[in-house]
């Protein structure tokens, strides 16, 4: 079956090229939005929806002619170079190989970011150094396509992986017990476990469950305290730069609190005291980090301005997190079957994207997990 594309001027210096199913150009990208900076351009692949073809955002039209025909074909190529009104066309890649490649590249860089790495859940953590050299390799024998735009850097401040036995889901009582402090005989008001928006960490800080986060309100001495438990990634030990250590922000019917977590072990955790009224939400994040995050100083994002209007679906979020969970269980599970899809499995996602070594690696390692 030939893909097709549509071609449209977006405004003056830029065009869209869209299979259908494709991230909007216009919005954020999802979680799922694989994302490749190229020369004249941007690629991306929404890789739940599991279509080949990308999507492609060009503002540099003479730098793009250079491989548009490769991934596109020649009749695409030829159409947007004499754009007149949008046009519909089949996609026929000169060099089907290359543009694998090129997907496969645009997920190694998504996997960087996103791979749902998580105790909790039993999806162990990407092995960085193998999938930054894999990715180095892509990236040269795409060369012509992304021509240094997009190519792997070293991290400035990674974060320590320290301990190489991991802990084990089995380890976790998320809602048991808190932080030192506070007394286990205290009177539990109320309690609860939640996940977190993941654009507000960055990867390998906080493990990537639905059941990340948990808390406790608790009577002490005549007052309210808070505990609060958030799991930490998979094989973090020691505690990462200052400028990368996570916070909770609280939300209570009396307002908004915020406090620094700290590294115990395989948990971040705080205690605060002095709480007033019940526990409506808590989030966590790193200053700076992600749309729409937290403030340093614990305010959050107002959700009614006009740049986050579109943007904020905690119910959609939710469901996708969920979705992403089980492309990475299935790619697991084709990694640890040799590169051929499991039993049942089907191609959806990048589920036919041939595994990356630090996946194959990863699945190796699951039975240990």
């Amino acid at each position: 079956m030939v893909d097709t594309v549509r071609i449209r001027l977006l405004g003056p210096g830029r065009w869209s090229i869209a299979p259908g199913g494709s991230p909007d150009p216009a919005a954020v990208p999802g979680l799922d939005t694989a994302v490749l900076e190229v020369g004249g351009g941007l690629l991306s692949w929404s890789l739940l929806a599991g279509r080949p073809v990308p999507a492609a955002i060009l503002h540099d039209l003479d730098t793009a002619q250079e491989w548009l025909w490769a991934l596109y074909g020649a009749e695409v190529a030829v159409a947007v170079d004499e754009y007149t009104d949008p046009v519909e066309l089949p996609t026929r890649p000169e060099r089907p190989e290359l543009a694998a490649a090129v997907r496969r590249l645009g997920y190694a860089h998504w996997a960087a970011r996103w791979w749902p790495a998580s105790t909790v859940d039993g999806i162990p953590a990407l092995d960085p150094t193998e999938l930054d050299r894999e990715t180095a390799e892509l990236s040269e024998f795409c060369e012509s396509i992304v021509d240094g735009a997009d190519a792997p850097e070293a991290a400035t401040d990674p974060v320590v992986l320290a301990d190489p036995e991991p802990a084990r889901a089995t380890d976790y009582a998320l809602a048991a017990g808190g932080p030192p402090g506070v007394a286990d005989t205290a009177l539990v008001l109320e309690r609860g476990s939640a996940g977190w928006d993941w654009r507000h960490c960055p990867p390998g800080i906080v493990d990537a469950s639905e059941r990340a986060v948990s808390w406790e309100l608790v009577r002490v001495s005549g007052g309210s305290t808070l505990r609060v438990r958030v799991v930490a990634a998979p094989g973090l030990r020691a505690d990462p730069p200052a400028h990368l250590r996570p916070r909770a922000l609280v939300r209570t019917a009396a307002g908004i609190r915020a406090a620094a977590l700290a590294l115990n072990g395989d948990t971040w955790s705080a205690v605060m005291a002095d709480i007033t009224g019940t526990v409506s939400g808590i989030e966590i994040y790193v200053p700076g980090v992600g749309p729409a995050a937290p403030d340093a100083a614990g305010s959050p994002a107002d959700p009614a301005a006009p740049d986050n209007r579109h943007r904020i679906d905690p119910a959609g979020d939710i469901r996708q997190r969920g979705l992403i969970r089980e492309l990475a269980h299935a790619r697991l599970r084709r990694a640890g079957h040799t590169g051929s899809a499991a039993a049942g499995e089907t191609a959806a996602g990048p589920v036919d994207i041939t595994p990356l070594r630090a996946e194959v690696a990863a699945a190796e390692s699951e039975s240990d997990f």
